[in-house]
């Protein structure tokens, strides 16, 4: 097989770059490339690098460093090369044709770990894990794409799927040999072991909704009556004046919209206009914007001037909120010039209640642990996976096959019956780990990658 190559590193200008070479002829292409200061490249050992030269025939183009990897120990399963030269862009595409010109071949996206999936070194679900490691927004993204590159899904769904074929190993048995003295598959037996898998194919599929949250990041908004400090709250977390700041009250009309980052969890925040009943009829769409806006929030986050006692509008606010799907943040604002002034014993029964200045930033760390508590996942591993589209659609259809399984069972269908959907539910399972999948699904998947990887 011909051998490719790619700039494995982003595009732009950088102090250094790397060009990937991988295939059986990666090393005679590199020979070509690259003259090292010593040991010729053939002789270099896996997993060492040479100092050397880069050259275009015989004009030499740039110092650089080559590393080699000899199969089957590199990331390819095959024999690979990777020149860290200067990152220049006119530098590395001449580089690139040059190996071409030796006999590589650009590599499609993904093509690279396309081939260590071919060549066993990884799984279906830890080559895409690679994806989502490169793309990690946050601590507990990172973590998620590590544990599943380390082989933690792919466990958990071998697990799974090893006692469904245990179970139809054993409904197979009775169903075909009736003539044997086999004991029958157990009443109890049948319906637990059909019931444990469910729960934890569903447990896997709201990874799926937690992960999509903290990678897209969460709906979120500000509200409260005009004047309270939501625009000054929404310029202290992003870190620079987005929302205008004034003393006039319904300075806010229409509805602000940013990412911000707070702790390890990203908000989708929408900053609005102040919750009120006006005659002005522009600040009564923006109030209806708002009230929109509160509706479709994974997080309310409800903000209170604490310098002033409670009015009509701040109750108001808190039936609202109370009456609303999203969970709940309360801010007893400006902190820093007045104490409480019976905002607590007004958001009894609120999850947080939380003292801010969003003038000095004071109190954002507690802001940020509650986000954190309310969004960061469980602290066990089991709430760290966050499954893919393509993998939460195996899962819909493994889970989807086992509920007709046990309502076959529960319904007193025949074991064979039972088996067909418990057969289809380990197939899906097999497709999600790459076990069972067609050419067309891998090409699918690794069309997502980028270039170099």
């Amino acid at each position: 097989m011909q051998a490719i190559c790619a700039v494995a590193t982003a595009e732009g200008e950088a102090a250094l770059a790397v060009v990937r070479i991988s295939g059986e002829d990666a090393l005679t292409v590199a020979e070509k490339v690259f003259t090292p200061y010593g040991k010729s490249v053939r002789e270099m050992a896996g997993y060492t690098c040479a100092y050397g030269c880069v050259f275009d025939g015989g004009e030499r183009i740039d110092d650089a460093v080559l590393t080699v990897f000899r199969a089957p120990h590199s990331y390819t399963g095959e024999d690979c090369a990777e020149i860290s030269c200067h990152g220049g862009r006119y530098l590395t595409q001449r580089i690139m044709r040059i190996c071409c010109d030796c006999g590589a071949r650009p590599a499609e996206r993904g093509e690279f770990t396309k081939l260590a999936f071919i060549n066993g070194k990884l799984c279906l679900t830890q080559a895409e894990a690679v994806m989502e490691l490169i793309s990690a927004q946050g601590e507990l993204t990172l973590r998620s794409a590590n544990l599943t590159r380390q082989g933690a899904l792919f466990g958990r769904i071998q697990e799974i799927r090893g006692r469904l074929v245990t179970l139809l190993g054993e409904l197979a048995a009775w169903v075909d040999y009736p003539e044997e003295d086999l004991p029958e598959v157990g009443e109890g037996s049948v319906g637990s072991t059909l019931s444990d898998c469910l729960d934890d194919v569903e447990k896997l599929i709201r990874g799926y909704d937690n992960g999509m949250l903290l990678k897209r990041g969460v709906p979120a908004t500000i509200v409260g009556k005009p004047n309270v400090g939501k625009s000054t709250l929404m310029n202290m977390l992003l870190g620079y004046e987005r929302a205008i700041v004034t003393d006039i009250a319904g300075t806010t009309r229409d509805v602000l919209e940013e990412s911000v980052r707070l702790g390890d969890v990203t908000l989708r925040l929408a900053d609005t206009a102040g919750l009120r009943d006006t005659s002005d009829a522009v600040e009564r769409i923006g109030v209806e914007l708002a009230r929109k806006k509160l509706g479709e929030s994974a997080l309310v986050i409800a903000v209170f001037d604490g310098s002033t006692p409670p009015e009509e509008e701040d109750r108001a606010l808190v039936s609202e909120i109370k009456a609303s799907e999203g969970k709940v943040i309360a801010l007893i604002n400006k902190s820093d010039i007045a104490a409480d002034s019976g905002y607590y014993e007004l958001c009894a029964g609120l999850p947080y209640v939380i003292e801010i200045s969003a003038k000095s930033g004071s109190g954002r760390d507690r802001l940020e642990a509650a986000a954190a508590e309310l969004f960061g996942a469980a602290g066990t591993d089991d709430g760290l996976i966050f499954v893919n589209e393509r993998q939460r659609n195996c899962l819909g259809r493994a889970a989807e096959q086992l509920r007709e399984a046990l309502s076959a069972h529960e319904t007193g269908m025949t074991p064979d019956i039972v088996a067909i959907s418990a057969e289809e539910a380990a197939a899906a399972l097999a497709e999600l780990t790459g076990e069972r999948i067609s050419d067309s699904i891998v090409s699918e998947v690794f069309s997502k990658f980028c270039v170099g990887k």
